[in-house]
């Protein structure tokens, strides 16, 4: 005999609160919709039905994954972000709201100008949330995304096609700039966006153990300052940048004084700006070309 659904979250909910799980009523809501395929809806609808053996068991395993540290949504493969499904697991970052304060100053500034048609750049791409979300809010739009990753564009494609803009997205792998030197990728961008690796190697080990052990630690870690891969945008963006084209940095909340002055010192950008997210901390960094 089975569990009343409402059970079944609510022991999901104590397991996972019992190991200091913040989120336990969520991500127990979570991995049940998971199991059984239910919406918020459903879930409702069948709040007192049995649920069976063979659920409850895939329903336990999860809770237990989760209680180790996973992330709930390489258990479920799925995130969200503007509005958009994306599949995410170990191989790429989650994507998190306070990156959708890029998107949204990329998609003003871009609607705020004459023309329509843009080709965009985005580096450190991962799972594409970024560049894809773009591309299906400009629909005029061509959009490149770019990682060292072969892994990682492996999730993009996955995500390129089923957000429906594979026509107008292509993937390459890439070193940061190394292979746009090259073949059909060696042109110009009126945006380049990029959430590259920007926490110091010396603070990885005090982060969340759901970032630190189960996150990829290429797409985490950016040198000793945290500044290594600015420093790398700094020196060849202006090279990859069409007239008046501007490049959308993310960046940790300390960092935009720094990351300022790495654009400033260098000559070829105009215009720099520190965009503060919801929380008003810092996270986006604007540089226009000269």
């Amino acid at each position: 005999m089975g569990i009343e659904l409402r059970d079944l979250l609510a022991n999901g909910e104590r397991i996972l609160s019992e190991v200091g799980d913040s989120d336990a009523k969520k991500d127990s809501e979570l991995l049940l919709q998971y199991t059984l395929n239910y919406d918020d809806t459903k879930v409702f609808m069948n709040w007192t039905k049995d649920i069976d053996d063979g659920h409850c068991e895939v329903f336990f395993e999860l809770i237990e994954k989760r209680s180790t540290g996973i992330p709930t949504q390489y258990l479920t493969n799925e995130q969200e972000f503007y509005g958009l499904k994306f599949y995410v697991d170990e191989h790429v970052l989650i994507p998190r709201m306070d990156t959708e304060v890029l998107v949204e100053r990329v998609l003003a500034d871009a609607k705020s100008q004459k023309k329509s048609k843009f080709d965009v750049l985005d580096l450190c791409t991962g799972s594409g949330a970024i560049g894809i979300t773009i591309a299906h809010e400009l629909p005029s739009s061509k959009v490149v995304l770019s990682d060292i990753s072969e892994e990682a564009l492996k999730v993009a494609q996955r995500n390129i096609a089923s957000n429906n803009v594979i026509k107008r997205v292509k993937t390459v792998k890439s070193d940061m700039y190394d292979a746009h030197k090259l073949g059909k990728f060696a042109q110009k961008y009126d945006i380049i966006t990029c959430n590259p690796p920007y926490i110091r190697s010396d603070v990885i080990p005090t982060l969340m153990r759901e970032v630190k052990d189960h996150e990829p630690m290429r797409a985490l870690d950016g040198g000793e300052s945290g500044l290594d891969f600015y420093e790398i945008l700094a020196e060849k963006s202006f090279q990859y940048l069409k007239k008046d084209g501007r490049l959308y940095m993310e960046i940790g909340y300390d960092q935009g004084e720094a990351v300022s002055a790495t654009f400033a010192a260098d000559g070829h950008y105009k215009d720099i700006e520190v965009i503060q997210d919801l929380a008003g901390l810092d996270r986006i960094v604007l540089a226009l070309l000269k």
